[in-house]
């Protein structure tokens, strides 16, 4: 059964909650909604918005209880890349006035580490801005990675751009527990953010990742001009890939990139793409991510009823609010942080 849009005008206010309701009734039953569903959420009342969380929530609580969890990300290289993806400020062209640096040392990802594991972190993500990496910086990821596990105890996702079935089996070997490489958007609308690469070589690295018995972290970002129908066919090709970790960003449009001054954004609608991702990959981690101070606003908190993950601290090149008021908001939601299944107990916020 498809849940078919209609004018807000026509939605009562039962009529609202039985609509969602039924939808994620459904979902719980171990059943799919389909596309015209998900462009249905997208495109829904603000009239309508508590009732569609409530259902978004039912599932979410299904899956992960009241917990969050925190990921904690280094810019383990910063600026320097080849590719002209345009929403981001490292690229070839953007003129952003960011920090530029090759690989940091292994000190400094150490000191990080630490810090992730102070901010009660389950995973610890090492990035580096490059089409893809090179055998020297393969080799110090290996390296480096089981110290972090060792000393930290923090799950490991490496985000290092595109990869062969060779390097994502190293990884794999060397206990990296998950790679993100995100979609970003859909097939259709890819070329309209980047040419230097294709959504295809997108796909094969996490292919080659999966292939390799690692975990996949792959989400995207809204407001880039894309359509509704694009959000949708970008969550059901993650559903298609079974993956794990669903990142959602905001587009923080950074003066000097091609997107700068774009603004397409209210909270309802990331409230609602959400909503529709929690919809369409039930199971997934879904974690807000950049953009969310910016485009969540006040509205934050409630973003937690379809998520159930965050980033903790800064970005790659932007900042973060601060952890203190992460910790409080979870707290005020009476929800519990947790570092995973690894955890007898979830950890009280601070």
């Amino acid at each position: 059964m498809s849940i078919a849009p209609f004018p807000a005008t026509s939605v009562s206010p039962s009529g609202s909650q039985a609509r969602w309701q039924a939808l994620a009734d459904r979902v719980l039953a171990g059943g799919v909604i389909d596309r015209d569903e998900a462009r249905a959420i997208l495109e829904s009342s603000d009239v309508e918005l508590l009732d569609l969380l409530a259902a978004a929530w039912r599932v979410r609580h299904h899956h992960f209880a009241n917990t969050v969890q925190l990921f904690f990300l280094m810019n383990a290289k910063s600026g320097l890349c080849p590719e002209d993806c345009g929403y981001c400020s490292q690229s070839k062209v953007s003129d952003a006035e960011i920090p530029r640096y090759n690989l940091l040392s292994a000190p400094k990802l150490l000191e990080a580490a630490k810090l992730a594991a102070e901010r009660q972190s389950k995973t610890f993500c090492i990035v580096i801005s490059a089409r893809g990496p090179t055998d020297r910086e393969m080799d110090f990821v290996c390296t480096i990675v089981p110290e972090i596990k060792r000393q930290y105890d923090l799950n490991i996702c490496a985000c290092l751009g595109l990869l062969t079935p060779q390097q994502a089996q190293r990884l794999a070997a060397a206990g990296v527990d998950k790679v993100n490489h995100n979609l970003n958007t859909s097939e259709r609308f890819y070329p309209e953010v980047c040419t230097t690469h294709t959504y295809a070589d997108r796909v094969s690295t996490l292919a080659a990742c999966r292939s390799a018995g690692l975990q996949l972290c792959s989400g995207g970002i809204m407001g880039m001009g894309e359509s509704h129908d694009d959000l949708v066919d970008m969550a059901v090709e993650l559903r298609t890939l079974n993956v794990e970790s669903i990142p959602l960003n905001f587009l923080n449009s950074i003066d000097g990139t091609p997107l700068e001054g774009s603004n397409r954004l209210s909270p309802r609608d990331c409230l609602r793409a959400l909503a529709m991702m929690r919809l369409v990959n039930p199971a997934a981690e879904i974690r807000i991510a950049g953009g969310r101070e910016i485009h969540l606003g006040s509205l934050q908190a409630l973003g937690l009823y379809a998520a159930n993950s965050m980033f903790v601290g800064d970005y790659l090149t932007t900042k973060g609010q601060l952890p203190e008021a992460d910790y409080k908001m979870i707290e005020d939601l009476g929800f519990v942080i947790t570092r995973g299944a690894e955890s007898a107990e979830p950890t009280p916020c601070l």
